[in-house]
Order: structure tokens, then sequence, then C-alpha cells
């Protein structure tokens, strides 16, 4: 068993900045899949949850970005959109297809640098990295 990417669609990408000590992990589901989401914690980072909702327009989502730097790695989002959209993945609107990847972020600040976030292009090279082989 695999885990995670035994599940058809379902793809996983990491990448790391080790000399930071941060990194962002994707999930993609290109064809979009129903998610959902429990916060808990008291300091929580996170963007686009409101897409989780069963009330909400778009109905799927393409990926879920995991990322360091607090606040900062949700930046890495970004990156995973826009690979997302090279590839033509995303809620079609118009002549336009808009990839929703809800991101959540990890508070590393304290270790590695502090100065050093998961970035735009980070996010993006996790993307690319998106296998359905075993997540270790």
């Amino acid at each position: 068993m695999k885990g995670l990417t035994d599940i058809p669609g379902i793809q996983v990408g990491h990448a790391s900045d080790l000399v930071a000590l941060t990194g962002a992990t994707v999930i993609l589901c290109e064809a979009g899949a129903v998610a959902g989401v429990d916060i808990g914690g008291a300091a929580t980072g996170s963007q686009e949850l409101d897409v989780l909702s069963p009330l909400h327009v778009t109905p799927h989502i393409h990926a879920v970005t995991l990322a360091g730097g607090s606040a900062f790695g949700l930046e890495a989002a970004s990156g995973v959109r826009k690979y997302l959209e090279k590839k033509g993945v995303g809620f079609v609107f118009g002549p336009a297809r808009i990839p929703i990847v809800p991101a959540m972020i990890l508070f590393d600040l304290g270790i590695g640098s502090a100065a050093v976030r998961p970035t735009r292009e980070l996010g993006e090279v996790a993307a690319a990295a998106a296998t359905n082989a075993a997540v270790v």
C-alpha cells in the first residue's frame, strides 16, 4: 500500500530548502476532489478554506498546499496555482480556468532560517514533483 496515493488521481509532491529547514508539500487532484476541513489549534494560518464549504460555488478543489514559513509560506500556493494553470486545470469560468488550491501553514520559523520561507517558485517545484508513488 502506498497510502494517500493509493487513491486514483491523487499525486503528492514536495520541495525542500534544506539550508533554511523549510519546504512545501502539495497534494494534487487535477480532476477535482471534494474536500473538507477541521480547523484546530490556537494560531492557524490558511487561505481559501471557504472553498471547502459544501455551499461554495466551486464543488471541487484541484490541490492542497501545506507549507512551512508561518503565514509567509502561504505564498507557495500561488506556485501551485501557476503550475495547474499552465496545465489547463481549474474551475471553468468563461475563457479562464481557475485552479482551486486551499493552503495551510506550519510554524517552523524557530528552526533553520526564519528569514527564508517557502516561495511561489518552491510551490511550483513541489507541484511539478508530484507523483503517485508512495509517500515516505
